[in-house]
């Protein structure tokens, strides 16, 4: 007898295939297999069942089968992780939808299809070589969402040049000190925005501006900073973004090209800084290989492989969601990003979504607020929009209307798929109530809900479009591709039972590479096994999906009982007159505990 030889990927492309077409719910795909609840019950790693309950769970689609059986799991993938780096990833881009439009910028006028975005991401790049900035320099934008922030997170990623994503709303204090610790080069700004004066407070901090010739000047505070380049009107003692645009020659442009064989996926590409609410700031440091994969396979989940999207993004471009799951998804899988402002106008996303005909909408829950809050809400075509998405600790997403016929599966987190609105929303939970409003103001039909962190860079979990409604309320959904988690009890770092709740831990290849400089705070963040400590109580199903409880640093403790502000904070948004709860502690000298 002959023996056949089938491939293991093809199986699993096969079995994944199958679990798509299944007629059945997930609660009814369970009743058969109710023989295993006894094992379940069982989760001792010196059990031999533990072994066969603990296999990994294939999560291309939604997983039918448990495959869990204490607080682990491992998002199993037939797709393969991608091996290369930003500036390779909008070249493919360029070349198969060169004529597809790729970002719009309402507020400046400006529009750009894949090959012109290209091509100036090029000349940029070029400029800067020919400025002297060279692989492994720091180069900080800091400015409200415009072309140029984009366009030169691109081209920093192209010439080797780290990009250091600086939050617009910094004053002196927290401007100096990331300039120092990053030791940046350069800064791209405005002159100004807003109440925000960028240039003015450069010079405060580095008053040899004022006699640079040729925009080049050595600071005595910042010795490593040389060069301010200005992306609006000309200014004494900088450089204009025209000048760079001109500034690459026939070398220059060759010395890039031939940059783009040393370049590696590992290379740091991207500074990000958390807050610094417990102390200063910290520089989350990324790889290409980071935030390429973790959007690509965002991406996937929701769909942005098979259907056009023309995606809303009033989320600031300094953050990861911007940046990440906007910019690279639109480099990876040819999206649309269409930008309503400057800053955040909730007029103005709802005109865009109503003009530009977008099916998905980044957001935070605050911003859905806010748009839910406008009177005259009703007045405006939201049909393209069909679901939406909130992040943070949770994100959900939505689809469009015209598409929803044609529309199998999308999946959660930060993003949207679809013609429709999704949103990613940073730093909190979305209340459940606010999520029930997007549905009956917005006509939202579907929503979908992730979670990640800057550190993650940023998605670690996203549900899929399928999901039940106590899924999209209650979880931030399911594993993502390629990445593993565990809940720990916070004392003893062991695994806790499955459905207990503990310490969140990610292991992935989005985990940060490090905190730029602070091997101090990288050691406590991250284990010696790269295992990257959330912070955040969580608990995991059996189907990886993952539960939010609250933040370890937020817990209250009263009386010996642990209380979590955000599952207060979700009950009070039940109320029809409370538009948004925030829980604080007040210390009771009764409860105190001895010194």
């Amino acid at each position: 007898m002959s023996a056949v030889w089938i491939s293991s990927s093809l199986l699993r492309s096969r079995a994944a295939h199958l679990r798509q077409l299944s007629v059945f719910s997930r609660r009814a795909v369970l009743q058969p297999l109710q023989v295993v609840s006894s094992l379940q019950k069982t989760w001792t790693p010196g059990n031999p069942t533990w072994l066969w309950c603990s296999r990994s769970l294939y999560v291309d689609s939604p997983p039918m089968v448990p495959g869990q059986s204490f607080s682990y799991v491992h998002g199993a993938s037939s797709v393969s992780l991608l091996g290369q780096t930003v500036g390779q990833s909008l070249q493919a881009a360029a070349d198969r939808w060169p004529h597809r439009e790729a970002l719009v910028f309402l507020q400046d006028g400006v529009r750009k299809t894949f090959s012109q975005f290209q091509e100036d991401v090029d000349q940029a790049a070029a400029g800067l070589l020919a400025l002297g900035l060279k692989r492994g320099d720091r180069l900080g934008v800091w400015g409200p969402n415009t072309y140029h922030w984009i366009l030169f997170q691109f081209a920093t990623a192209k010439s080797g040049i780290i990009l250091v994503s600086i939050n617009p709303a910094y004053q002196l204090k927290e401007l100096e000190y990331t300039l120092r610790k990053v030791q940046c080069k350069a800064v791209v700004c405005p002159t100004q925005f807003k109440t925000q004066r960028f240039c003015d407070m450069l010079r405060q901090i580095c008053p040899e501006m004022e006699t640079a010739e040729s925009g080049v000047f050595r600071s005595s505070r910042l010795p490593d900073l040389c060069m301010v380049i200005v992306t609006d009107s000309r200014q004494t003692g900088t450089v204009h973004v025209e000048d760079v645009m001109q500034a690459g020659s026939r070398k220059h442009h060759q010395e890039l090209q031939d940059l783009q064989t040393k370049l590696s996926f590992d290379d740091p590409i991207n500074i990000q800084f958390t807050s610094g609410t417990t102390g200063s700031p910290k520089g989350a440091t990324l790889s290409h290989h980071n935030i390429v994969n973790n959007a690509y396979f965002v991406g996937l989940r929701l769909g942005f492989d098979w259907r056009p999207i023309r995606a809303c993004v009033p989320v600031p471009l300094y953050h990861c969601i911007g940046s990440v799951i906007g910019g690279m998804c639109m480099a990876l899988h040819g999206i649309t990003l269409v930008f309503p402002s400057a800053g955040y106008d909730s007029r103005a996303n709802l005109e865009a979504i109503q003009n530009e005909r977008c099916n998905f909408l980044y957001g935070t829950p605050t911003m859905y607020i806010d748009m839910l809050g406008q009177p005259d809400l009703h007045k405006y075509d939201l049909s393209s929009v069909e679901s939406v998405g909130v992040s943070g600790a949770a994100l959900i997403f939505s689809r469009c209307l015209w598409c929803r016929s044609h529309f199998q599966s999308v999946s959660p987190v930060p993003l949207s798929f679809s013609v429709g609105v999704s949103g990613f929303t940073g730093g909190s939970l979305c209340p459940p109530e606010v999520m029930r409003k997007l549905k009956t103001d917005m006509n939202v039909k579907d929503m979908i809900i992730g979670y990640g962190t800057t550190e993650n860079s940023p998605a670690a979990f996203v549900g899929f479009p399928r999901d039940n409604e106590e899924l999209k309320t209650e979880t931030v959904g399911c594993i993502l591709n390629h990445a593993e988690a565990k809940v720990v009890d916070v004392s003893s770092g062991e695994v806790v039972p499955l459905g207990d709740s503990g310490e969140l831990l990610i292991r992935a290849y989005s985990v940060m590479l490090e905190y730029w400089d602070d091997s101090d705070k990288t050691n406590e963040a991250i284990s010696k096994d790269r295992w990257y400590r959330t912070g955040d109580i969580a608990s995991l199903d059996r189907f990886g999906y993952c539960r939010i409880v609250g933040r370890i640093k937020d817990m209250i403790i009263r009386g010996g009982e642990n209380i979590y502000p955000a599952e207060i904070e979700q009950f009070l948004h039940t109320h029809p007159n409370v538009q948004e709860a925030q829980v604080r502690t007040t210390p009771i000298p009764k409860y105190r505990r001895p010194r």
